[in-house]
């Protein structure tokens, strides 16, 4: 039998081709006994309660059991929390793990107790992890990744800063290394750097960046370390970190007296969103991804099932889509459909776990507002 997989992202397709024989070939599960643990920086946050909330809506609707662990992004919490999930006995794992040197562990760990593991939010750099990356792509229970573009992300949020009128940027990274900020941030400097290239007269000005790790206290220390600094910051970017340090840098704002002075963009939307973009706390915001790790977990949910194979030359792998937001009218049809309501409905859930993958990737590809708002009187089925 001949496995025939997509692999690359956003819908970039590249066949290969490898024998059944190279394939982990377990006895597929029945749903009631599957358990997917989930390896997490937090439950609890902003951005980790709304994963926890469709994906716990997802297991309720497959009728299969959902096991956390909250790593905080702590290396050897990360690494150890995959062990700790392998111990509790579950059939497959997805994790957001903070750099891809971790990925040689949990990789590892999964592989020699046959656990199928997904990234979520995350994805082995080709290049800058060779090795990992071969690993990942050899391994036959490494299933794959969802992850978002960040370089993109980037560039548009510091767009949204310069449409605005802001010329003097204050940075503000969460943990030196993790992979998602790295590509942020090479997103934020390009978006200034080509600016400045075609604007030579106007130009914008990005600091070094402050880190705050994944707290509202670190990202407060952050926000007034750059204010302090230099005083005419009129813009800050707490780059990300579970929303937590948004928070915090939004609040340091606030008791400068400077909300109407200095304009923030970030990425993972807040509950209260729409009252912040109204009292003009927050700029823009790029999000709407907390279900990059569905598909994740349905991804590895299949892979359990027997109904995706997972090869030893390759694996499944998803970019998915960030909406963005800088208006108050923008963020009400995100409200209505996204925060109300699930973007999708216990029944869609259940289609989409018995799609390919193939078409499981539109449907991460498709989902938009729009999307959802269509979807609400023509579901999935």
């Amino acid at each position: 039998m001949l496995l025939v997989l997509v692999v690359g992202c956003g819908g970039a397709a590249e066949d290969t081709s490898t024998d059944s024989a190279d394939v982990a070939d377990d006895a597929p599960a029945a749903d009631g006994d599957i358990k997917i643990g989930v390896s997490i920086w937090s439950s609890t946050d902003v951005l980790g309660s709304q994963c926890k909330r469709i994906l716990d809506a997802a297991s309720e609707a497959l009728g299969v059991q959902v096991q956390y662990v909250d790593q905080g992004h702590v290396s050897e919490k990360v690494t150890a929390s995959v062990e700790q999930l392998v111990a509790a006995d579950c059939d497959g794992i997805i994790i957001c793990n903070a750099s891809d040197t971790e990925m040689t562990s949990a990789i590892k760990t999964a592989s020699d107790n046959e656990v199928y593991i997904a990234q979520f939010f995350r994805s082995i750099h080709p290049e800058n992890s060779a090795d990992i990356y071969k690993m990942a792509e050899e391994s036959p229970y490494y299933v794959g990744a969802v992850y978002e573009n960040e370089p993109d992300n980037g560039a548009q949020l510091a767009q949204i800063l310069i449409d605005k009128g802001s010329r003097n940027i204050g940075l503000i990274g969460w943990e030196q290394g993790d992979s998602t900020w790295l590509g942020r941030w090479e997103g934020y400097q390009a978006g200034v750097d080509n600016w400045n290239a075609e604007n030579p007269d106007d130009p914008v000005k990005l600091s070094d960046p402050q880190y705050a790790g994944t707290t509202s206290d670190g990202g407060a220390r952050a926000a007034e370390a750059l204010m302090a600094a230099d005083p005419t910051i009129d813009a800050l970017i707490p780059a990300g970190g579970g929303g937590d340090p948004l928070q915090g840098a939004i609040a340091a704002v606030e008791r400068a007296g400077k909300v109407d002075s200095v304009n923030i963009v970030s990425t993972d939307f807040l509950p209260d969103l729409g009252e912040r973009l109204a009292n003009g706390s927050i700029a823009g915001q790029s999000g709407g991804h907390f279900c990059d790790p569905l598909f994740s977990f349905m991804m590895v949910y299949n892979a359990i099932k027997g109904n995706y194979e997972v090869p030893t030359d390759g694996f499944y792998s998803v970019e998915f889509p960030y909406l963005f937001v800088s208006s108050v009218e923008e963020y009400e049809g995100y409200e209505e459909y996204f925060v109300d309501n699930l973007p999708y409905t216990n029944d869609e859930l259940v289609a989409i776990s018995e799609m390919s993958f193939e078409d499981m990737e539109q449907v991460a590809l498709n989902l938009t507002v729009e999307d959802a708002k269509a979807r609400s009187t023509d579901p999935i089925k």
